[in-house]
């Protein structure tokens, strides 16, 4: 194979090859790619990237070598291209290799189980793990001291097929393509992997999703989607709280020691526990045996009778339903939102086929079957269960009125929204159903449309969809849960939930906000997950039982009128952090950034020795046990990304920083590549805010902090702005939100008079480190305070 890449202009790539492939004949394949191959030679020479010899590279640095004749290359954009490849045979399952992956460093994130997603890291393609569904690698420098460039390999959909990624033995990598059904089958995927290249991976992460999105025109971008507003919120949520026993006395309890306790919760999900379902695998009066939840299905789509209330016609009351109830809550617990759970096809086990409530969705007991993807790393207790019960899957014909149904009814209910959970399964029952691709989009596409007619706030969160069949179909969809449930009675998964969320988010991030799950606040790891919660830009909610709560922690997340100072993007870990293992090599920190309006934020996590991945032959603890470690790393504000560009603006001096350590309360003034220790026990953690010093008026330089009793202290930090001009008497002013709190600031020279709401407020202030301190009092939900120089 000797050919170099084109490197083509976007409109030129969009005109030429954009158009959608459909699965062509192995022999028109053939011909094309000659066509393809005489016209790149004879056109352009010498450009990047280049194939040759069978060789990927990209300025020198060889990212494929030993690339197979059948792989097909088609370029796209300067520095992106997609592969793909070719058989002489016909099936619904190929397995293609790439090209040899060696001696570089790698981060994969995979499907560990069906429902669920984690990273791997390594040196070679025999690192990568069946499932991978994002692969990238540190591209080497030439030269000494450069700086390291990155190359990202997505597995996509095309047409009918499926794709994912994994290496072999050989240190091959290998793609994947499958639609899903036996009866669907292709000879080619022409557009299985897209390639791209760039010098800031997360830069790279986000204009890669930018192309996938024009070209798949199938998915929306984040940053292009409505956000609900329950992610502003502290939210509450039913399920390690009560599990399947969830019942309105015990909402009602649990809903009034939050408020009484100081922070109430404004978002309420009543999770599984509320609907009708029957389940022939559980008898009355005999021991539960683990599994047999799993083959419960919906009878009805109405609530069940623990949500129901007879009437009494002597009396003089009325019936009552779920209607009733969550009016009754909102009135009197101030909630914003109640959202309620089921799954996509209604329930664990799907429909029940054989009842009135359910037959006009001509439900059809399926039995599951899993990918050899799946099959090869772990299975799922919950898959399994399902496998051996049958699913009562929804007529695709009927989905779109199944779910108006639904959701009609919630609405009618005083019902604000729905999490939607077991989401992959449809790629089990895609047999005779158009193969998984096509299935999973008709039923998304149904599911948004129901949301967007129903609900007024694109009002879902799903789970369970950790997949690209999902994910490249996302188009509405804004909140997806990307990592394993939180256990709280497992103490080897808690490090393994933190560091699983913040990688998943590179790639999840750039399509949804990513939803860390609930925990509980009185635990032993509540803080980890907290300060978790407060840099990973995601809803703020709880699972606590009634009465088990830990207000030390949730007042350093939630404000005294239920709200939470989330962060402007999903959090993710530090360039330094990237090809790092911070669960199992014993020596590395997590450490996540993100950014505030005026701050930006990170934090430090010591996630070894309290669990080993899953999937991993090197396992440094014990099931169930945990060791400890102590870490020493470094950090720096240069590890925050956009920093400069989103966050210091035109008063920067370009040099210092103020830096605010939650843990010992103490501020620093740093420059850009400064680095400061910091050494954390296993389960540790710390949270700094790091806000640029700018100069104002020439004189006064200043640097918002924000309420410096919260995690995420300059999350409360809204508007900075200054009046005066230079040589003569300048003001400062600062809006925000939050009561009850502290406001701190980096100040130099002390302020001669400090406002506080128009009103003079005494402050505290430190001439040794510049430390500014005022009081906000426990009335003013908003705040502006003005500094006088």
């Amino acid at each position: 194979m000797q050919l170099s890449v084109p490197v083509l202009s976007s409109s030129c790539a969009l005109s030429s090859t954009g158009l959608k492939h459909k699965i062509w004949s192995h022999a028109y394949g053939l011909q094309a790619r000659k066509k393809w191959r005489h016209s790149v030679v004879s056109v352009l020479v010498d450009t990047k990237p280049v194939v040759k010899d069978g060789v990927l590279s990209y300025n020198g640095n060889d990212a494929l070598t030993g690339m197979p004749d059948n792989v097909v290359v088609t370029p796209w954009s300067n520095s992106s291209f997609f592969l793909g490849a070719a058989s002489s045979q016909s099936s619904s399952r190929h397995v293609f290799k790439l090209g040899l992956i060696q001696d570089v460093r790698l981060l994969c994130l995979f499907r560990f189980k069906i429902w669920w997603v984690i990273p791997r890291v390594g040196k070679s393609a025999s690192d990568i793990p069946v499932e991978t569904q994002m692969l990238l690698l540190e591209s080497s420098s030439q030269e000494d001291g450069e700086e390291p460039n990155y190359i990202v390999f997505l597995p996509v959909l095309d047409g009918d097929l499926r794709s994912s990624l994994q290496g072999n033995s050989d240190n091959e990598l290998e793609v994947c393509v499958e639609t899903g059904d036996p009866a669907i089958v292709a000879s080619e995927c022409l557009k299985a992997v897209f390639v791209n290249y760039g010098s800031n991976p997360f830069h790279l992460m986000k204009e890669s999703m930018k192309i996938l999105e024009e070209h798949l025109g199938t998915f929306t971008v984040r940053e292009k989607k409505q956000l609900p507003g329950m992610l502003d919120w502290f939210g509450w949520c039913t399920w390690d709280a009560f599990y399947h026993a969830v019942s309105p006395p015990g909402i009602r309890d649990g809903l009034k020691s939050l408020c009484e306790g100081g922070t109430p919760p404004r978002f309420l999900l009543i999770d599984d526990g509320w609907q009708s379902t029957s389940n022939e695998y559980q008898t009355e009066g005999e021991p539960f045996v683990e599994g047999t939840q799993f083959g419960g299905r919906l009878v009805s789509i109405e609530e069940n009778n623990k949500f129901r209330k007879p009437g009494n016609e002597a009396a003089g009351k009325p019936a009552s339903g779920l209607k009733d109830f969550v009016a009754e809550i909102k009135k009197s617990y101030g909630l914003k939102y109640v959202y309620v759970w089921h799954a996509l096809l209604g329930y664990w086990g799907g429909l029940n086929p054989a009842v009135p409530g359910t037959e006009k969705y001509n439900p059809k007991l399926t039995i599951p079957v899993q990918s050899p993807g799946n099959l090869a790393n772990k299975r799922d207790g919950s898959m399994d269960s399902m496998e051996s019960y049958g699913v009562g899957v929804i007529d695709p014909s009927k989905i779109v009125e199944f779910y108006d149904d639904l959701h009609s009814y919630l609405v009618s209910q005083n019902v604000d929204g729905v999490k939607v959970d077991v989401q992959n399964i449809l790629e089990t029952v895609a047999t005779g159903l158009g193969g998984r691709v096509a299935l999973t989009r008709q039923f998304q596409q149904a599911l948004e449309q129901s949301i967007a007619k129903n609900f007024q706030d694109n009002s879902i969160i799903c789970c369970m969809g950790q997949s690209t069949d999902s994910m490249y179909h996302s188009k509405r969809s804004a909140i997806t849960r990307v990592s394993d449930d939180y256990y709280p009675k497992n103490p080897t998964t808690q490090t393994l939930h933190i560091a699983a969320v913040a990688y998943n988010s590179i790639f999840f991030g750039e399509v949804v906000v990513p939803d860390w799950d609930m925990f509980y606040s009185k635990h032993d790891a509540a803080e980890f997950h907290a300060v978790a919660r407060a840099v990973g830009g995601c809803g703020v909610y709880v699972s606590d039982k009634p009465g088990q709560h830990d207000f030390t922690v949730l007042k350093k997340l939630v404000l005294p009128d239920g709200a939470v100072l989330r962060a402007k993007y999903p959090g993710r870990p530090t360039r330094d952090c990237l090809f790092s293992d911070p669960v199992t090599d014993g020596q590395s920190l997590l450490k996540i950034w993100n950014l505030n309006k005026h701050t930006g934020v990170i934090g430090v996590f010591n996630c070894q020795g309290a669990g080993s991945w899953p999937c991993l032959d090197r396992i440094n603890t014990a099931e169930g046990e945990t060791s400890s470690y102590e870490l020493s790393g470094q950090v720096s504000p240069s590890d925050i990304e956009y920093l400069e560009e989103e966050v210091s603006g035109n008063s920067w001096t370009g040099k210092d920083y103020a830096v605010f350590s939650f843990n010992s309360g103490s501020l620093s003034e740093l420059s850009k590549q400064d680095t400061f220790a910091i050494t954390l026990k296993t389960l540790e953690c710390n949270v700094f805010t790091i806000s640029p010093i700018k100069t104002y008026n020439q004189s006064v330089k200043f640097a918002p902090i924000g309420l410096i009793n919260m995690y995420n202290s300059g999350g409360a930090v809204e508007v900075v702005e200054s009046e005066g001009s230079a040589g003569r008497s300048s003001r400062i002013k600062i809006k925000g939100k939050g009561a009850s709190g502290c406001f701190g600031a980096y100040s130099n020279p002390k302020p001669k008079l400090c406002l506080l709401n128009s009103t003079e407020e005494n402050f505290e202030f430190s001439t040794e480190d510049h430390f500014l301190k005022v009081t906000i009092p426990s009335d003013a939900n908003s705040w502006e305070i003005t500094l006088c120089y």
